[in-house]
């Protein structure tokens, strides 16, 4: 077999999760500034699905095959030219970045220094893929809003991947927490320590009450969201209304700068630094990974699958033999 080679999860066209099949690249070599990592677990994260089933193509493109997975835990394999934080045999998680596009459904990735940080102690590496995506939280709590002790905050999507990391962080920062979630998840996100659990299907927006922090994993509806905001009150959404892509974007850079109540859209772009804080969560104990089903690489068609089928309790898991 050439060590060359390695096995990746690719599609040769948009479509449904059918489209995935396991495939063999070229094993990437780092650049000066990189480093290589041998890919142990990642996760499923919804920008993913939306760019497989081609309602990304404005930014993807027509160009196959292409790849999936956008984080990722492992070992550091070799380094690049300039690397000194870092040795082979180190245990690190990352994400790809904004540029790099996705690509961790693979048995190794290559991603700049600065986007990776070392695993905390005691954590697998399955455990530990759930929670690169926590980082989007941490910013968007943390520098996003500036959530304060006493306030309100409302987590739309609770029971997700970046939802359930926020109603924990919400928690530990002393925030009043209500989680916005389906009926059948409304008691894991009471255990992640929201105050308050709601079926998003049969409550109204309008009957949700006041709120002074508002974050947004969905992306529709944004304006009634908005409405429920007290004065000085603060909303970031990490998505947007993919069957109105212009109309919905197109709130957002009006909402960002006028009315009452901004709306700031955001997507997560963490940095070693981020890393660090999100390891220092975990070490703390504000933050535990939720991992609802752990998949084995050849049935990311499958995890696609249960993902597009809604009802997560946190993160579905690929373990990469």
């Amino acid at each position: 077999m050439n060590d060359r080679m390695m096995k990746a999860v690719l599609y040769d066209r948009y479509g449904g999760p059918d489209v995935l099949y396991l495939g063999r690249v070229p094993r990437p070599e780092p650049s000066p500034g990189e480093v290589l990592v041998r890919v142990r677990a990642f996760s499923v994260n919804g920008g993913e699905l939306a760019a497989r089933a081609g309602r990304l193509r404005i930014l993807t493109g027509r160009k196959f095959p292409q790849r999936v997975g956008l984080d990722f835990t492992g070992e550091v394999a070799a380094l690049g030219a300039g690397v000194t934080r870092f040795a082979a045999g180190d245990r690190v998680w990352g994400v790809l970045g904004r540029t790099s596009g996705f690509g961790s459904a693979a048995e190794y990735v290559t991603v700049p220094a600065e986007r990776i940080g070392p695993v905390p102690d005691g954590l697998d590496p399955v455990d530990a893929a759930a929670l690169p995506v926590a980082t989007t939280a941490v910013t968007a709590l943390r520098d996003k809003t500036g959530l304060r002790p006493g306030e309100r905050l409302l987590v739309r999507g609770a029971a997700g991947g970046v939802g359930n990391a926020a109603v924990q962080l919400g928690r530990a920062y002393g925030a009043e927490v209500t989680a916005l979630a389906r009926a059948a998840n409304l008691d894991f996100v009471r255990g992640l320590g929201a105050h308050r659990a709601v079926d998003h299907r049969t409550v109204r927006p309008a009957e949700l009450g006041r709120f002074d922090v508002v974050l947004d994993t969905v992306g529709t509806d944004l304006r009634a969201f908005r409405r429920l905001l007290d004065p000085g009150g603060r909303m970031v959404t990490i998505a947007f209304d993919l069957e109105r892509p212009v109309a919905s974007l197109g709130y957002l850079a009006a909402g960002a700068v006028h009315g009452r109540g901004r709306v700031r859209f955001f997507s997560g772009n963490p940095t070693r630094a981020d890393f660090d804080d999100l390891a220092r969560h975990v070490a703390e104990g504000r933050l535990r990974p939720a991992v609802d089903t752990v998949f084995p690489l050849e049935e990311t068609a499958a995890a696609h699958r249960a993902l597009e089928a809604g009802g997560v309790q946190g993160k579905y898991v690929i373990r990469v033999a």
